[in-house]
């Protein structure tokens, strides 16, 4: 991935069960748990190149939400902040190297950042 690509979507659900045979009949995605991310099971496209994640509906996250690739999460938030956006979740590490946070855009879209080195 590069920086601007979109990694990855994100789909806030309430049954995690219900949703993995809804999108898996509906689309063919295979939908699985990691080691260690058993409450966030990672859906791929029969392409295998894209995928994503459902996850718990929040009253913070009631729709789907892009996660995109940037060289520095510090300064998307700046760059975000100046041109009217806000941080709903700051930079907090995924693993040992990989990082990510949650903007909001002007009208209100949650916007997940990614950022990685290995």
């Amino acid at each position: 991935m590069a920086h601007g690509d979109i990694t990855h979507t994100e789909i806030p659900v309430s049954d995690f069960a219900k949703a993995t045979e809804f999108y898996g009949a509906l689309f063919g995605w295979s939908i699985s748990e990691s080691p260690g991310y058993e409450d966030y099971p990672m859906w791929r496209a029969p392409n295998g190149i894209s995928g994503g994640a459902l996850t718990e509906r929040t009253p913070d996250l009631t729709q789907p939400r892009s996660i995109v690739e940037v060289d520095s999460i510090d300064a998307a938030i700046e760059t975000a902040r100046a041109h009217g956006g806000s941080v709903l979740m700051p930079k907090g590490p995924i693993d040992e190297t990989s990082s990510w946070a949650v903007i909001v855009d002007p009208d209100g879209n949650q916007i997940g950042l990614f950022e990685g080195t290995g």
